[in-house]
């Protein structure tokens, strides 16, 4: 066994969840993968080797379709609002199992023990909302030019979504399309990030006793794992929808991909989101914003705060007041609940972060808080930095450019519109916020010659959604929406349907066809 340092109940997390901290030799095969690759999961927290997980063969994922597609002629049969009880059962084993797979999620992804606790909430609020919206899958009624025809539209299961999802949130964007997916009747194949697999096998542990109590066909759930696995999942026509969550880099791929086969896509992609800071701000609310926002999850959130836009006359204010909060942040083991701040995912994404550092000296930046690796002891994964702030401009290229790392790059303006002008003059979409007790302020900021994201608050940070709402962004972000309000309609086709019940056959538009 690994031995690992059993301060936060690691090891037992892990056999709740079924999972056990493995030798060299040997690896999980709670995937049940027999021929397939190696990945290693690595903890940022700690640097230890958690397992080795087996992926997917071509073969591998081949049974797995055919058993998804077997299961949807079953699946979509059943009334939705049963589909939606066993949603809810679901969501009733998370809320046993919350406890292990937050610390689960936690370490192997680094983000805090709270923030990890807080990600599986997500997805047990998600299954309260599927369960509601399976009785609410509404088409609409209207009048037809004909007489004696009666026109409605109806939604129905789309078949197979693919589910592609990244390291920074392992489970909930899973579940925030799974769960949903299943309401509507379709059945669900997910690649989890590579970074992050034992997540993914721990979220199958919890809900297989839920499928086999309620004689689920097989199939509905199913999970593959590795990279390969994912390039088939695009390439796939049997698969009518896929939801991919990562860079825009790769996001392109994935829109090309799976538009040549003409299939659909739910995309989330880069955001670079900014905070407004209005001189009619409350700045104790500003600190906590603007602080969480950009050092939480180690600023490895989609929606993490990456720019401050500061009016000029509260910008040295600001600036005071951020200093010192930054100085007394504290960074450290993010199973330790006194830490503020934890690792990043990899030393890969370390050195992305100090390259972005330098490339904004290099454009001219100024640091306002210096950044750089934390060294020493507790510290030997390699992979804890330092939050920094730096001084810039909305136009240089690195500013331009999400780096998924707790970076916060700050600057004036004189006028709202030029805030505003400033907020929107970046690549991406994704989420915007305001602070400001100015009402024609706020107004204009979610006007339509206001924010341009898919997400725009008020005395809010960008950081942190609520799963009633739709969410996702738009530009660069990719113009997906997950989650709440009306989007499960993109897992569903929607049909348009006429009923003629008179005994005439007349014809649209007045059209006239004698015989």
């Amino acid at each position: 066994m690994i031995t690992i340092v059993d301060q936060f109940g690691i090891e037992s997390a892990l056999k709740q969840l079924g999972i056990e901290a493995i030798n060299e030799g040997t690896s999980t095969g709670a995937n049940n993968f027999a021929n397939g690759k190696i990945i290693e999961s690595y903890s940022p927290a700690d640097g230890t080797l958690i397992a080795k997980v087996k992926t997917s063969t071509k073969e591998d994922y081949e049974k797995a379709m055919k058993k998804a597609s077997e299961a949807f002629l079953e699946w979509r049969l059943i009334p939705a609002p049963k589909r939606g009880d066993i949603v809810r059962q679901m969501g009733d084993e998370l809320r046993k199992f919350k406890e292990p797979l937050g610390k689960l999620v936690s370490y192997e992804m680094g983000k805090s023990l709270q923030e990890g606790y807080g990600e599986v909430q997500e997805m047990i609020d998600i299954c309260d909302f599927a369960v509601g919206l399976s009785r609410q899958l509404y088409g609409l009624t209207m009048h037809s030019e004909r007489p004696m025809h009666r026109m409605y539209e109806q939604y129905h299961p789309i078949g197979t979504v693919g589910i592609i999802s990244s390291f920074n949130f392992p489970v909930a964007v899973w579940s925030w399309n799974a769960m949903i997916a299943w309401v509507c009747g379709d059945v669900a194949i997910w690649k989890p990030s590579s970074k992050v697999p034992l997540c993914g096998i721990a979220c199958q542990n919890i809900i297989k006793t839920v499928l086999k109590r309620n004689n689920v066909p097989e199939g509905v759930s199913c999970l593959v794992t590795g990279n390969e696995s994912g390039d088939l999942i695009n390439n796939d026509k049997r698969i009518s929808l896929v939801s991919f969550t990562g860079s825009t880099r790769i996001g392109r791929h994935v829109s090309k991909t799976v538009a040549e086969r003409f299939g659909n896509t739910i995309l989330e992609l880069g955001g670079n989101n900014a905070i407004i800071v209005s001189e009619h701000a409350d700045i104790s609310m500003v600190l906590v914003g603007a602080v969480f926002g950009a050092v939480g999850t180690a600023g490895q959130r989609c929606t993490s705060t990456r720019r401050l836009i500061i009016h000029e006359s509260v910008y040295d204010k600001t600036i005071s007041v951020l200093k010192n909060a930054y100085s007394q942040l504290k960074i450290g083991n993010p199973l330790d609940e006194n830490n503020h701040v934890g690792p990043i995912i990899d030393k890969g994404a370390v050195q992305e972060y100090l390259t972005a550092i330098e490339k904004a000296k290099q454009e001219g930046a100024t640091i306002i808080v210096e950044g750089g690796v934390v060294e020493g002891k507790g510290y030997e994964s390699g992979c804890y930095v330092k939050p920094c702030i730096i001084e810039a401009e909305n136009h240089f290229e690195i500013v331009q450019t999400e780096t998924f790392a707790p970076i916060l790059y700050v600057m004036k303006y004189a006028t709202i519109e030029e805030a505003i002008a400033m907020q929107n003059g970046v690549p991406q979409g994704l989420s915007s916020s305001i602070f400001t007790n100015n009402m024609r302020e706020m107004e204009l900021f979610l006007s339509q010659s206001g924010s341009d994201c898919g997400i725009a608050n008020v005395n809010i940070g960008t950081s942190g959604a609520e799963i009633g709402g739709a969410f996702g962004g738009e530009k660069e972000t990719g113009g997906g929406r997950e989650s709440g309000s009306d989007a499960w309609k993109a897992y569903m086709r929607r049909q348009t349907n006429t009923i003629n019940y008179g005994t005439q056959l007349p014809l649209a538009q007045g059209i006239k066809f004698d015989l």
